[in-house]
């Protein structure tokens, strides 16, 4: 059967052309304001427990769509080894690497999660904005977890 006779996701749409759009359906949905330049979308959502707000990024390579998410904090030379200690738990624990410490060699590395999904792949608004929604809730429990259990 080809994928146009019925599969699932088959109203789907093509991610790598529509990404810009379905990310923007997906936080008008969530009433996010997003921002956007030439190369990406950021939406920002608060994050109560820490007291503190995580950004995400959405971007493209040449073959994924990227949601890159921080929480704005750097982190200092002596808290490397508890970010790195938090993401290699968080990454065990969920079985889905997705927690790193970014830019560890920059003047101001800090800890992120990545999600991705490949450009290729078709998704309507309803699949897209479960995948977001799971995304976020796994930023919101890790970085709730960095700050209560490692204090990052």
């Amino acid at each position: 059967m080809r994928h146009s006779e019925g599969t699932p996701g088959s109203d789907g749409r093509d991610l790598g052309v529509q990404w810009r759009s379905l990310v923007h359906g997906w936080a008008a949905g969530r009433h996010l304001h997003c921002e956007e330049d030439t190369v990406s979308v950021s939406l920002r959502f608060d994050l109560a427990d820490a007291g503190r707000a995580v950004t995400v990024r959405f971007m493209t390579t040449t073959k994924l769509l990227v949601a890159f998410m921080t929480d704005g904090r750097f982190l200092r030379g002596d808290q490397l080894a508890t970010a790195a200690a938090a993401a290699n738990a968080w990454n065990t624990e969920q079985l889905v690497p997705m927690l790193s410490v970014w830019d560890v060699r920059g003047p101001r590395p800090c800890i992120a999660g990545v999600c991705t999904l490949p450009l290729n792949c078709r998704m309507n608004q309803p699949e897209f904005d479960s995948l977001a929604g799971d995304w976020v809730e796994q930023a919101r429990q890790m970085f709730v977890r960095c700050h209560q259990v490692f204090q990052l």
